[in-house]
């Protein structure tokens, strides 16, 4: 089992259990120990009736997929475990990533939800999913750190509006420093002021009627829809991960991505426009902020999780 998790509402403990074995395979490239034995555990697992499943699609989207590939990964993730379990009678998780692009991401949690309450019904599955969301770390930075709590206020934001029903804010010095009290009270500050002095609480769905977001999200449940049928038809999500179909797909969305980066035409604020040249980091690493290459044998290849800032950072490093 990868997560457990008890809370108690008015005297009652309620028990959640959080395991995303498909998760386990993209990230890692290995199985917990085997697909048919980490298949076999969660249909013991679901005969408990409670919620048993998480699928962290934040992989996708820290590791440099579109929104369209985010969705359609999401979808079809959480459709190999319809597929492979006769009984999900439980509430299904989502972990989500959200980056700054404030509109899209908004529409991205809505199309998800959208395109899950169309897959469910195929399967009779009559629970809406549960939305996690953090904050992405591709465009988290390690100099002029300081714009990272802009960053993730901005995602927590559209995370609110994109109908969330969770949010784990990512404490802006969260990609080099350990933890530590103030970065975390900085990031509850963050929600608690969305919500007592922006008042995010006060209304449910604001985000419905707006004309621009309803077409967004329909555009891109579309899209993701349609690149779904097609992960379906060749196969599903496991078989391209096993082919590395999706490694390329998402690598090649990363690149472009990247290479926007590059040019300075994807910005972002003190890192490769504005940079603060009297920033000094070579001494407050407290935690491995790159990239970690770790040579060994896997059934795929992984999913690896990218900052765009990555190599910038260590030319500047270097050069301290």
């Amino acid at each position: 089992v990868k997560k457990v998790g008890a809370f108690s509402t008015q005297n009652q403990f309620k028990i959640v259990i959080l395991q995303d074995a498909v998760g386990q395979l993209a990230k890692d490239g290995n199985w917990f120990a085997s697909l048919e034995k980490d298949f076999n555990e969660l249909k013991l697992i679901s005969d408990l009736n409670i919620p048993f499943l998480s699928c962290k699609t934040d992989l996708y989207q820290n590791a440099g997929a579109n929104i369209v590939q985010q969705l359609a990964y999401s979808l079809a993730h959480v459709n190999e475990y319809f597929n492979r379990i006769e009984n999900i009678s439980s509430q299904i998780t989502f972990e989500v990533s959200v980056g700054t692009n404030y509109f899209f991401e908004i529409s991205k949690l809505r199309a998800l939800r959208l395109l899950f309450s169309s897959l469910a019904k195929e399967y009779n599955h009559t629970f809406d999913c549960h939305i996690v969301v953090t904050p992405t770390k591709r465009n988290k930075t390690l100099y002029d750190y300081n714009v990272n709590m802009l960053r993730t206020t901005t995602e927590c934001m559209s995370a609110i509006l994109g109908g969330a029903d969770g949010i784990s804010n990512l404490g802006y010095d969260a990609i080099y420093h350990k933890d530590n009290e103030f970065g975390d009270r900085i990031a509850r500050n963050q929600l608690l002021v969305l919500k007592h002095e922006s008042y995010f609480n006060q209304v449910n769905n604001p985000a419905d009627g707006a004309y621009y977001i309803e077409t967004l999200t329909e555009q891109l449940a579309e899209k993701a829809l349609e690149l779904f049928k097609d992960i379906e038809a060749n196969g599903g999500l496991i078989t391209q991960l096993i082919e590395g179909t999706i490694q390329r797909k998402i690598n090649e969305s990363a690149q472009k991505e990247q290479d926007l980066f590059d040019s300075g035409k994807e910005v972002l604020l003190g890192t490769n426009k504005y940079p603060n040249k009297n920033d000094r980091m070579a001494n407050e690493l407290e935690l491995f902020p790159f990239v970690k290459n770790n040579p060994r044998k896997t059934l795929v290849t992984p999913i690896i999780e990218r900052r765009l800032a990555e190599k910038l950072e260590h030319e500047r490093l270097a050069s301290e």
